[in-house]
Parts: C-alpha cells; sequence; structure tokens
C-alpha cells in the first residue's frame, strides 16, 4: 500500500473529499463530469510537475472557494519507516506558486519525487505519437522521473540555462565570449544529464518489453534519438561551434531540447505514428505497464489508469488486472460503471463519485 488517508480541499470541484482505507486496487465510479479524473489530477500531484493535465495552478483551485487548493496524504514506505504525510496545494493569496510539505515541514516538488514514483495513463495520452516531439520529451522525462528523482533537477537546470543562452543569442549586441562560455558550461552539464537519464529509460523500457509475450498487447520497440552529443565536453564544443548558426537563429539548435522518441511496432516495423488507433493505444499501455514495474523497485509507487478498462476487451482487461494484481504498484483506476471491474472488485477499495462527492462502497 502507498498512500492512504487522502484530503482534498476546495480543488477543483472537491470542496471537501476525503478517501480513508486505500487497497492495492482502487476504483473511482460515476458518471462523466463526476470528478473522477479531479481526484487522479490531485494525486499526480505528489509528483514534481504540473500533474497530469499539466494545468496551471489557479486554474486547480474550486470556482466557489477562497482562490487555493490544499491536497494531503498518508505515505506508508513499507519497511522503510513509519508513514510521512505529505502535503502541497497553494495559498489564496499567492495562488501560482506551488507549497510542499512533508510531514509538516516546508519543502520543494522535487524532492517529492524521492518519496513516491507517480505514473499515469489518460485518454488525453492517445494522441503521443502524433502528438510534437516536444510532447514525447515531456513523456520521457516524467518516466525518467519515475525511476531517478534527480531527473527533474537536470530539467530544470536545463531549461534555465537554456533560456539565458537564447536570451544572449537573440540580444542585438553580440555576446562577451566569456559570459557565452559560462553559460555553455552550465548548459553542457545539465544536458549531458538529461540526455543520458533519456538514453537510460529507453533502454530500461526496452528490455522490460522485450520480456513480455506479444498476447494480448501489442509490444512497441523503442528507440532514443538525440539533438545533440550526450557527453558534455562533447556538448560544449558543439555549442561553441555551432554559435554562428544559433546567433542567425537567435535560438539554440543543438542539445535534448531537440531529441525526439521513436516508437515502433516491433516485429512490423510500423511507426507508431501510422499505426491503427487500438494499435497505439494497445503500446501506449504496455509502455505504461513496464515502466510501472520498473517505477515499483524500490520506492512506493502509484499507477492512475483514467478510463482504460472500458476500452478493452474481456481477454485484455483480465490480462491487464492479472499483470497489476502482481505488481507492486497501488492502482487508482476509474470508470463509469462496475461491470468492467467484476474480476477485482472483490479485491478493491470502491468509492462512488458525483458531484465532487464521494460515497464508500464496500
Amino acid at each position: 500500500m502507498a498512500l492512504d488517508r487522502i484530503t482534498l480541499s476546495t480543488f477543483r470541484n472537491h470542496r471537501e473529499s476525503r478517501l480513508d482505507g486505500s487497497a492495492h486496487f482502487n476504483l473511482l465510479i460515476g458518471p462523466n463530469g463526476a470528478g473522477k479524473t479531479n481526484l487522479l489530477e490531485a494525486l499526480s500531484l505528489f509528483a514534481p510537475g504540473r500533474g497530469l493535465r499539466r494545468a496551471k495552478l489557479p486554474d486547480m483551485a474550486a470556482m466557489d472557494g477562497p482562490g487555493g487548493f490544499a491536497i494531503s496524504a498518508a505515505l506508508d514506505p513499507g519497511d522503510q519507516g513509519d508513514p510521512v504525510v505529505l502535503g502541497t496545494g497553494t495559498d489564496p493569496q499567492r495562488p501560482g506558486r506551488r507549497i510542499v510539505q512533508i510531514n509538516g515541514a516546508d519543502s520543494s516538488a522535487v524532492s517529492l519525487g524521492e518519496w513516491l514514483s507517480i505514473g499515469w495513463l489518460t485518454p488525453a495520452m492517445d494522441g503521443l505519437f502524433t502528438d510534437s516531439a516536444g510532447a514525447r520529451r515531456r513523456y520521457m522525462d516524467r518516466m525518467a522521473l519515475g525511476i531517478d528523482p534527480a531527473h527533474a533537477r537536470y530539467a530544470t537546470r536545463f531549461e534555465a540555462a537554456l533560456r539565458e543562452r537564447n536570451r544572449l543569442l537573440s540580444d542585438e549586441r553580440e555576446p562577451e565570449p566569456p559570459w557565452l562560455d559560462a553559460v555553455e558550461a552550465q548548459l553542457a552539464e545539465a544536458g549531458a544529464a538529461l540526455a543520458q537519464g533519456r538514453a537510460r529509460l529507453v533502454t530500461q523500457i526496452s528490455r522490460a518489453l522485450a520480456l513480455l509475450p506479444d498476447q494480448p498487447f501489442a509490444r512497441p520497440a523503442l528507440a532514443y534519438l538525440p539533438g545533440g552529443p550526450m557527453d558534455r565536453e562533447a556538448l560544449v564544443r558543439e555549442l561553441a561551434r555551432q554559435r554562428p548558426r544559433d546567433r542567425a537563429a537567435q535560438r539554440t539548435l543543438t542539445g535534448p531540447h531537440r531529441d525526439e522518441l521513436e516508437v515502433t511496432m516491433a516485429g512490423k516495423g510500423v511507426p507508431a505514428a501510422h499505426s491503427s488507433t487500438g494499435e497505439q493505444k494497445a503500446m501506449l499501455l504496455a509502455i505504461t505497464l513496464a515502466h510501472a514495474e520498473l517505477a515499483a523497485n524500490g520506492r512506493p509507487s502509484l499507477l492512475l489508469l483514467d478510463e482504460v478498462a472500458a476500452h478493452l476487451d474481456p481477454v485484455r482487461r483480465a490480462a491487464l488486472f492479472e499483470r497489476l494484481r502482481h505488481g507492486g504498484s497501488q492502482i487508482w483506476l476509474t470508470g463509469t460503471e462496475l461491470a468492467p471491474f467484476s474480476e477485482i472488485e472483490g479485491e478493491a477499495a470502491t468509492w462512488r463519485v458525483n458531484g465532487g462527492r464521494l460515497e464508500r462502497l464496500d
């Protein structure tokens, strides 16, 4: 078990909600618009980043509330110690600033990744393979963070250095070489760590996928395509060499911000973007499950699955539940009715969600 005693205060359509007595499987049942995905989004905020919707903080606060929100939960770290109370939210006076507390002490969002690994799959991700390369880079980074909490720091430092270099390149005056040297050194250090983390992730996911049977889920093949040198010193040299070109473009054209994740259907060699909608969903689910197994190795782990079961046939649904049953993650699933979850209903904690209100069913 990972999270229990979960509370939401003025978050989205949840005025005051509490979930107690969680289990390995946790079901949130209710009509569309009831607040099920809002609950998953709240749980996703116990990870660094902007949550599963990538929403702005002020937009998460209840429209009829004071302007802020609060989320808390007790984390059971297993044999690693006593339960830890995690909290996050915003102050109505400063709704754009995220507050994070661990056992009541102020902390950072990045530190949440050291306590808990969280992954998710939502209907909004169905277009990942046809989306922009930036969306797939964010997808890689979120999965890498689930395995290595330090990945968030590399990404933050890289983005800060990239903004500074781009600012210097777009200045009307020629930037001073020593200043560019210093910025590029920071960019290369964080960029090399970021790229290496993504490469390790793809290697680990690929190994996990190779162990899976071909059926009933499609098996994707992953390839990491770096946007520049992955070695720090090599990246420093390349950035210096490309200054005239980047100065003309007024932006940096080499580095991990140009990376790509290539996904194809194993055995067929068909790019995921050209596969059928059903095959794309199956490949995305296979990657999600492989990552969840890696993320659950060593830390408490959550897997949030929004409206997944309803889109699977009975054979694939049974196979999904069997894999989740023996995995190390705590599972949270949503659905409009209980019927698709009949195989796990007896072992799941279940809540009916309606209008931001919760009713325990078991």
